[in-house]
């Protein structure tokens, strides 16, 4: 169960007529030499973090460690809950979830980095919102989480999770990506159909760079987070729909690892480009580095 790219994974499922996270948790017991028990006990845990790092900024927000951030995800949740959200109730909970995981990380909090820590909200900010919405029980998001896996994995074996490396595109991207392909499989979709939804999402995020304002993951971080998540909900969406993409998954992940080394070093991780170069990134980074 060892696949190394999309396509020997939808081979697997095709074969075995099983979801990629039966596929996931076989190559995980297989190569960590341990029981379904055990790997299932350690994502069940991986979740009560999840779960844990977009509940407690809602209920008591706290300020990040640059002060950039920190209270947007009651600010949305207070918008939600007064019924003004104008985009239905899976995405303005996906949007406070996300919002608040990257609030937790940035005061220094526990997340679990899926697959990093700057955009740690985008996979359990759309499951924990499907799961509300649907009533869906933990067992089948600990699946879906498995699907998510089997998709970073992916990423990170043939091109880059990083944005060190491959810009955000690497980050968001791949989490978007990650988060997509588990919500139609957590939602009843086929494996081709998870995987044309995480092949749109790195289409739609491809060339996305690195720019964090002062170097820290809060800004524009959070709302990237945001976005990703949104862009995992409507490329879930079509995928479920029946859409399907012109170009295979595998195909797109190794577009995002050469664009990822075109990037210009400004432009990825750096923060001496893009937001973190303009005038007021400028004098935020000065003014925190005045701070200490």
């Amino acid at each position: 169960m060892d696949f190394k790219n999309a396509k020997e994974l939808l081979d697997f499922c095709q074969k075995l007529n099983c979801p990629i996270s039966d596929i996931m948790k076989q190559r995980e017991c297989t190569l960590a030499e341990t029981s379904l028990e055990d790997i299932y006990a350690k994502m069940d845990h991986a979740l009560s973090i999840m779960r844990e790092s977009a509940s407690s900024p809602i209920q008591e927000p706290k300020k990040s460690i640059g002060g950039l951030i920190g209270g947007e995800a009651r600010l949305a949740d207070l918008h939600r809950a007064r019924g003004a959200a104008i985009c239905g109730s899976v995405l303005s909970r996906a949007i406070t979830y996300s919002m608040a995981v990257l609030e937790t990380n940035t005061s220094m909090g526990l997340i679990v980095a899926a697959p990093t820590a700057g955009s740690s909200g985008i996979v359990p900010g759309l499951l924990l919102a499907l799961q509300e919405e649907y009533s869906i029980p933990d067992s089948r998001v600990i699946d879906a989480l498995f699907n998510a896996g089997a998709i970073g994995y992916l990423a990170m074996r043939n091109a880059t999770v990083a944005g060190a490396v491959g810009g955000c595109q690497a980050e968001v991207g791949v989490a978007s990506a990650m988060a997509a392909s588990a919500a139609v499989e957590l939602m009843g979709g086929t494996a081709k159909q998870c995987l044309n939804a995480a092949s749109s999402v790195l289409m739609n995020l491809l060339g996305l760079v690195c720019d964090p304002v002062a170097g820290l993951v809060e800004v524009p971080c959070v709302k990237r987070n945001v976005v990703g998540a949104v862009n995992a909900v409507s490329c879930a969406n079509m995928a479920l729909a029946g859409v399907d993409y012109a170009i295979p998954c595998d195909e797109v992940i190794d577009a995002m690892g050469r664009v990822g080394s075109l990037l210009s070093p400004d432009l990825r991780e750096t923060g001496q480009g893009g937001l973190a170069a303009t005038p007021t990134g400028v004098k935020i980074a000065q003014r925190l580095a005045q701070e200490g």
